[in-house]
């Protein structure tokens, strides 16, 4: 650490009543922003609802009309609720992550700075790459291996599936916050090996684990069906190979950085 990181460390230090006066400024504006995106995605809820019925109406072929219910008055009500507070976090990332980040950014280094950087742009990115692989691969997928089970004209009782709203959001606002939360484990293995906590050697080792926590993972945060729980597992199990190679890039780039601050 050089003298002038130290000197910009001493001259950032804050009483502790100026630290409290700037996280309830952050935590302000982080709400004001949350409330804002609520509101616009509460009056756009019926065409965000329409949009997430996509992978179902791909899964029954578009040859029919949609058709979904409610069974109780204020059900819908909840159900565009739901989603517009989905919405909202969604939209409201950027907000939130910027002023977790200039809370935090007086108490850290140059490098540290320049260094948490990237991770603000890599975690909206990987989460939406989970949310895109559930629309349009694994939701699609898991609604036609459900709908097979409907029994029409093939004997005395007829079975049909007739989706209610609620528990059709619930479902796949499940499978879009497992995936993107799956997806951010490069992100914190990467930050984990940047702390000291864990190395490339240690993840290799523990590969056979790995492949059995990704599979109870699957089970317990996705449908009881194989499509879902493949569909979370194998990308997983190559999200962890990934984020093997990102440890590997901060370790060659913490001994370049040691080698130059012994050479100096």
């Amino acid at each position: 650490m050089s003298d002038n990181e130290k000197d910009a460390i001493e001259e950032s230090k804050a009483p502790l009543i100026e630290h409290l006066v700037e996280l309830r400024s952050r935590l302000l504006k982080t709400v004001i922003a949350i409330a804002i995106a609520f509101l616009f995605c509460f009056y756009f809820a019926s065409d965000i609802f329409n949009i997430l019925v996509i992978p179902y109406e791909r899964a029954v072929g578009g040859t029919h009309q949609v058709e979904m219910i409610f069974t109780a008055p204020q059900e819908y009500f909840f159900t565009q609720l739901k989603i517009a507070l989905f919405g909202a976090l969604f939209i409201a990332f950027p907000v939130i992550a910027s002023q977790i980040y200039m809370f935090m950014a007086p108490g850290l280094y140059k490098h540290e700075r320049e260094a948490f950087r990237p991770f603000l742009i890599a975690t909206p990115i990987l989460f939406l790459l989970g949310a895109c692989l559930v629309f349009f691969v694994v939701m699609p997928l898991a609604m036609q291996f459900f709908l097979s089970m409907e029994q029409i004209g093939e004997g005395p009782v007829e079975i049909r599936h007739l989706p209610k709203v609620s528990e059709y959001l619930g479902l796949i606002m499940t499978l879009i916050f497992a995936f993107g939360l799956v997806f951010q484990l490069p992100v914190v293995l990467t930050l984990l090996a940047r702390a000291g906590i864990v190395d490339s050697a240690f993840l290799k080792s523990k590969r056979k684990y790995a492949v059995v926590v990704a599979f109870i993972m699957a089970a317990i945060l996705t449908p009881p069906d194989p499509i879902s729980q493949m569909g979370l597992a194998l990308p997983t199990l190559l999200l962890y190979e990934l984020s093997i190679l990102s440890v590997k890039s901060v370790e060659r780039k913490r001994a370049a950085r040691d080698a130059e601050e012994d050479a100096s």
